[in-house]
């Protein structure tokens, strides 16, 4: 049996409600129907060869469309140009996500032959996830300022550095949700189902970011596991319900932007904390606070996103989104 086979299936009917976005979802998402001719064992081993080479195919579109936009193109570009080194800098971080982007887009076009409806705008949604994200973590890291566990020391104003940080951030969240919805999850839930895909996907998310936590406790490194895997489900469950790649991205952005405000540290990264127009500090215990990761950890923020992304999912399974295992 052929890959597009064990890869591939018509979208299960969508509810009322959910017609007109879904109509996008199933060609993002074809999958054909199993044959049910293999032996069990025979039928595992072909689906995991094929989520193989769709891994190892598209993988190598995305991160090859970086090296040679940042190792040909860019020092040919400076060579030719002379350029300014703010302009080539701001030139790289610019590059960087809109090629691999443009890899990933080639990728579909030519292996999975479809139209890449995923990369497609959604204005409303757009805003909506944006809003969302940024909402979804304020309402937590306020009552924690209203709890005493985080203490306001004093309002520097925003600076304009903060731009900058702010591109850096909408890279980062392209790149990662590029990478780990639009690609490792998408093709795991094409062989797998929604469900499986999910929980794979979104424990390799927070594998991916232990080194945030280098120098942390057991405990923290426990806790990080658990709130990034959350947080892996969350995104997942916007690219789910919506399969469009620039909403998880407002999502994802909005969330770490507006922790990035509130002067504490983001995903254990304090270099920007001196950005925040907000200067903040701990007054409480880290399974309040979050510690050295920040907010994310904390037990206030985890059970916040635990309820979001259950409702989330379950809007999602309701829509008809989910994908059935084809094993």
């Amino acid at each position: 049996m052929n890959k597009q086979n064990l890869l591939a299936d018509p979208r299960p009917s969508l509810s009322h409600d959910a017609q007109e976005s879904s109509s996008e979802n199933a060609s993002a998402d074809p999958q054909p129907k199993p044959s049910g001719t293999q032996p069990g064992a025979k039928r595992h081993l072909s689906i995991l060869k094929a989520i193989l080479v769709e891994l190892l195919l598209g993988g190598a579109a995305v991160i090859g469309a970086i090296v040679v936009y940042r190792q040909g193109l860019l020092p040919i570009l400076d060579a030719a140009l002379q350029l300014d080194p703010e302009l080539l800098s701001a030139l790289r971080r610019m590059g960087i996500p809109l090629v691999a982007v443009l890899g990933y887009w080639a990728y579909v076009r030519w292996f999975e032959k479809r139209d890449v409806t995923e990369l497609r705008l959604q204005p409303f949604n757009l805003l909506l996830g944006g809003l969302s994200g940024a909402l979804l973590v304020v309402l937590p890291i306020t009552l924690l300022f209203a709890l005493g566990a985080y203490e306001l020391m004093q309002f520097r104003g925003f600076s304009s550095a903060l731009l900058g940080v702010g591109v850096l951030i909408v890279v980062a969240a392209t790149l990662e949700e590029l990478i780990y919805r639009c690609l490792l999850f998408r093709v795991l839930e094409r062989g797998w189902g929604t469900g499986i895909a999910l929980i794979a996907q979104s424990l390799v998310f927070a594998l991916m970011h232990m080194g945030n936590l280098a120098q942390g406790e057991v405990s923290d490194v426990a806790t990080m596991l658990v709130s990034v895997t959350l947080l892996g489900l969350l995104w997942s469950g916007v690219y789910v319900l919506t399969r469009n790649l620039w909403v998880a991205v407002a999502n994802h952005a909005c969330w770490n932007f507006t922790i990035l405000l509130c002067g504490v540290p983001l995903s254990g990264n304090e270099d920007w904390r001196a950005l925040a127009p907000f200067e903040s500090r701990y007054a409480g215990p880290d399974w309040l606070t979050g510690g050295m990761f920040g907010p994310e950890n904390s037990l206030l923020v985890i059970l916040t996103v635990s309820v979001a992304t259950g409702v989330l999912l379950r809007t999602a399974k309701r829509r008809g989104a989910f994908l059935k295992p084809r094993i």
